[in-house]
C-alpha cells in the first residue's frame, strides 16, 4: 500500500533505536524526509547514515534531550514545519510510590506529558494552516493496564492521553489527526532495562522474568519494534484522516477488556 507520504517531512523523537528507529525506517521507506532526535550522538549519527543509505531520503540528526527546552528548541530549529510529529521518550524506572519525590513526579511529567504537548503546541497550527498533519505519541499500555510499579508512567502518560482527547477534536476538520499508540511488551532495549530493574527489585533471575512475560501474553511472544513502527506509519498516512483521538493498543491481545 502506498501511504501517500512521499515528500512529506517528519520529526521522530528517540529515533536512534527501538520503536523510534523502527518508525523512522517505516516513514523513510515511504519517501519521508526525516529529522531525528536522540541523546546519544554516536548512535544517532549511525542511525541517520543508515537511513540515508538504505532509503535515499534526507535525514537531519539532532542530538539532544527532548525533555529539555534546549533539546526541543534545537529539534524545531532543524525542522520548524513538520508534516508529521512522532513523540517518544523513555519511561521512568519501576519502583514504589512511597519512595518517589516531587522531583521524580516533575521529571515524569516533563518527559511523558509536557514535552510532547510542547512539541504539539509548536507544530499543530502550521499543520492546520497547510491542511495536513499527523501527530502520533508513543505512549504505553500502562494507561489501560496500570502496573503498580509503573506509577510514574501510569500518571504522566495518562495525562498526555487526556490532553490529546481534547485537542484532537479541534484539529481534525483542518486535516490534522492526533493519536496515541500503546505498545505492550516489545523486545527493545527499554524492555530489557525494565525487566532488569524488576529482577533487582524482586531478586528473581532476569531470564525467568523475561520468559514469564512472553508466556503470559496471548501471542506467546514479545512484539517487534517494526510492528509498532508499521502501525504508526499507517496512522501517519493519507488513508488515516478519519482516525483521531484514539489510543491504539499494540500488545498481542494482553489487554483483557472488551473496550
Amino acid at each position: 500500500m502506498d501511504l501517500g507520504l512521499h515528500g512529506k517531512t517528519a520529526i521522530v523523537c528517540g529515533a536512534s533505536r527501538g520503536m523510534g528507529r523502527a518508525t523512522a525506517e517505516m516513514l523513510a521507506a515511504e519517501g519521508v524526509a526525516l529529522t531525528i532526535l536522540a541523546r546519544n550522538p554516536e548512535r544517532l549519527e549511525t542511525a541517520a547514515a543508515d537511513l540515508r543509505a538504505r532509503f535515499g531520503v534526507p535525514v537531519t540528526a539532532v542530538a539532544g534531550d527532548v525533555t529539555t527546552e534546549a533539546g526541543r528548541a534545537a529539534l524545531l530549529a532543524a525542522c520548524p514545519d513538520p508534516d508529521i510529529l512522532v513523540t517518544n521518550a523513555d519511561g521512568m524506572p519501576p519502583g514504589d510510590f512511597r519512595s518517589w519525590s516531587r522531583a521524580d513526579w516533575i521529571a515524569a511529567l516533563d518527559a511523558m506529558m509536557l514535552a510532547p504537548i510542547d512539541l504539539m503546541k509548536a507544530s499543530v497550527d502550521g499543520m492546520m494552516a497547510r491542511g495536513f498533519g499527523r501527530i502520533v505519541n508513543i505512549v504505553s499500555r500502562s494507561v489501560k493496564i496500570p502496573q503498580a510499579e509503573m506509577g510514574l508512567s501510569n500518571g504522566a502518560r495518562s495525562g498526555l492521553v487526556g490532553f490529546v482527547a481534547g485537542l484532537s477534536r479541534q484539529t481534525v476538520a483542518r486535516g490534522v489527526t492526533i493519536n496515541n499508540v500503546l505498545p505492550g511488551i516489545v523486545a527493545t532495549d527499554a524492555q530489557k532495562h525494565h525487566v532488569q530493574k524488576l529482577s533487582e527489585m524482586t531478586g528473581r533471575p532476569f531470564e525467568a522474568i523475561w520468559a514469564e512475560r512472553a508466556a503470559q501474553n496471548p501471542a506467546g511472544r514479545y512484539g517487534e519494534a517494526a510492528e509498532i513502527g508499521a502501525t504508526i506509519a499507517f496512522l501517519c498516512s493519507a488513508h488515516a484522516g478519519f482516525i483521531t483521538g484514539q489510543s491504539i493498543l499494540v500488545d498481542g491481545g494482553q489487554y483483557p477488556g472488551t473496550f
